[in-house]
């Protein structure tokens, strides 16, 4: 093309993309990164590069490496919180809520071990490290808030009073949960989807008052 035509017909300028799309597309790119490398291994710029991006991107989104990895580790709980609500809304009864609600923690528990590997290694982290445990409190305490409201509306919507208070609950389910994830890293055999969905199943059974099979 010749200047006179390139004058005659100027080039489109590129249009920016929404800020939530920039940090979907961030946060895609870390999940590969930080689970191929691991937290300390990963890079900013290498992120930045595998999500399209310049390294201005991620700071402008998330001001830092550590606040990347809280984020992530975030959306992937909300996302199982969101899968499991779902799963349960059409339960017809106490015992199916807690066989479906058993069923769907168990599955995530041992086909996303990314999150598993990854929320334990920034939990290690953090008991070393003043401004990584800064950063895992509050994110930490907010998925035990968000366990505590989710036992309150299920046992709600099916008519039934919990033995305990829904925040002691959602203590209990969120550190087993845990737990169960830690254990299956190790010990995928001893821990399979079968054995956490029984121990799962035995524990909402208790708060519910409801027999697990």
């Amino acid at each position: 093309m010749s200047d006179t035509d390139s004058h005659r017909h100027p080039q489109e300028p590129v249009p920016r993309l929404p800020r939530e799309e920039v940090r979907r597309r961030l946060l895609t790119a870390a999940g590969r990164v930080f689970a191929e490398r691991g937290y300390a291994d990963s890079k900013l710029e290498d992120i930045a590069h595998a999500a399209g991006f310049t390294k201005g991107a991620v700071y402008s989104n998330f001001g830092s490496k550590r606040e990347l990895f809280g984020a992530l580790l975030s959306e992937r709980a909300e996302a199982e919180l969101t899968s499991v609500m779902t799963g349960i809304d059409e339960a017809p009864n106490v015992s199916a809520l807690i066989d479906q609600a058993a069923r769907l923690v168990a599955q995530r528990i041992v086909q996303d071990t990314v999150r598993g590997r990854l929320g334990l290694e920034f939990a290690t982290h953090a008991t070393r490290d003043e401004e990584t445990k800064a950063a895992i409190t509050p994110m930490r305490r907010a998925q035990r808030a968000a366990a505590a409201d989710a036992v309150r509306a299920a046992t709600e919507r099916v008519g039934i009073r919990p033995p305990i208070d829904p925040e002691l609950a959602g203590v209990i389910l969120h550190c087993l949960t845990n737990g169960l994830s830690m254990e299956h890293l190790v010990d995928p055999e001893g821990i399979d989807a079968s054995t956490a969905e029984r121990a799962l199943g035995a524990v909402l059974g208790w708060l519910t008052g409801e027999a697990s099979s």
